[in-house]
């Protein structure tokens, strides 16, 4: 049950396929010869919650989720605008995303927090293990559309396209500024998403992960905050239940579904909202498992120190909890059938 502290070889730091994520990081200090005028501070902050919604409405709600339908042209549209991120292709940040909820929190998840910040932040990307995706096995719906495959086989094209483009609009400061800040300012932003999003902020729901609610998370990344209401309902295109929590990629939406361009938004009843919430006595198995997970590990250590003196408290305190764990995981398959009824279309 517990996740491992140690590392497989394809887990470790790929310093070599590496060597572009932190080149990128060292660009951003060209700012002190090239300045940074106001002309590539805006277009840094028009890049950054642009390609923020490409992320967030098309990689995200739309590829891993299926959250809401469009057309083939625009389906192609927001995969090409996704690319510029330079976060590779809408397949493989979905299908990798998908197996994040199939296994959240658990040692087959892409990206646990529980395995510490580095891993869940970026030492996930930055391995072999996940450098590739199968497409029949993971995102299958999707891989199917021929030019969805071209664009992420030669996802990194648009976002050279896009460094070029900033150069051409404003020099060098708009490349290093606008370009390369802005990219950087987006990897991270949404790397938070994974590393602190089941970490800090509250919980409203009772899911079987550690997912967390942060206002803060979700003003710079466009709604994606709002990550323990997205774990409970992940087929949802809002994200901010409420009025309260704001959800701009939602409203960018809403706007496009106004035009047409987007259709059956999904989003949950006021019934789906007010069932499994904790304050109502609702089990919270996501945070009994993440506490056993670390007690467990505490207590393989502390084996380790002690050699075999502990042996037998340790059988049976996890014979203990294996079956606290088999009645907490039932409860909450229980839960989970009472509000699998369905979304509501907006």
């Amino acid at each position: 049950m517990a996740i491992p502290d140690v590392r497989r070889p394809d887990e470790r730091l790929n310093w070599v396929t590496s060597i572009p994520f932190f080149v990128v990081h060292l660009a951003c200090l060209a700012a002190v010869f090239t300045g940074v005028p106001a002309r590539a501070l805006v277009l840094c902050a028009v890049l950054y919650f642009v390609r923020m919604f490409f992320i967030t409405a098309g990689y995200h709600r739309y590829f891993s989720h299926r959250s809401y339908r469009m057309g083939r042209p625009m389906q192609f549209l927001m995969a090409l605008g996704g690319t510029t991120a330079a976060q590779k292709g809408p397949l493989w940040w979905a299908g990798n995303h998908r197996d994040h909820h199939r296994f959240a929190d658990t040692d087959q998840d892409t990206h646990s927090p529980l395995r510490g910040f580095w891993w869940s932040h970026v030492g996930w990307i930055l391995c072999d293990r996940f450098g590739t995706v199968d497409y029949d096995e993971k995102i299958s719906d999707f891989a199917k559309y021929p030019e969805l495959r071209l664009v992420d086989k030669y996802n990194i094209v648009p976002a050279f396209a896009l460094a070029i483009g900033c150069y051409l609009f404003a020099g060098w400061a708009g490349l290093v500024v606008g370009f390369f800040w802005s990219t950087v300012l987006l990897w991270h932003a949404t790397f938070t998403v994974n590393s602190l999003a089941h970490v800090v902020g509250y919980r409203r729901y009772a899911t079987a992960d550690t997912s967390r609610n942060s206002l803060i998370i979700a003003l710079y990344t466009g709604g994606e905050g709002w990550h323990n209401n997205h774990h409970y309902r992940p087929s949802s295109a809002r994200q901010g239940f409420y009025w309260w929590e704001i959800d701009t990629s939602y409203y960018m939406l809403r706007t496009l579904n106004l035009f047409g361009l987007v259709h059956d938004l999904r989003r949950p009843t006021r019934k789906h909202r007010l069932a499994s919430r904790i304050k109502d006595g609702n089990f919270d198995f996501g945070m009994f498992r993440a506490y056993w997970t670390k007690a467990s590990g505490a207590i393989a250590t502390a084996r380790a120190d002690a050699g075999e003196r502990i042996g037998s408290t340790r059988q049976s305190l996890d014979d203990a909890v294996h079956n606290a764990l088999e009645s907490a995981e039932e409860l909450a398959r229980v839960t989970r059938r009472t509000r699998r009824a369905g979304l509501a279309p907006d």
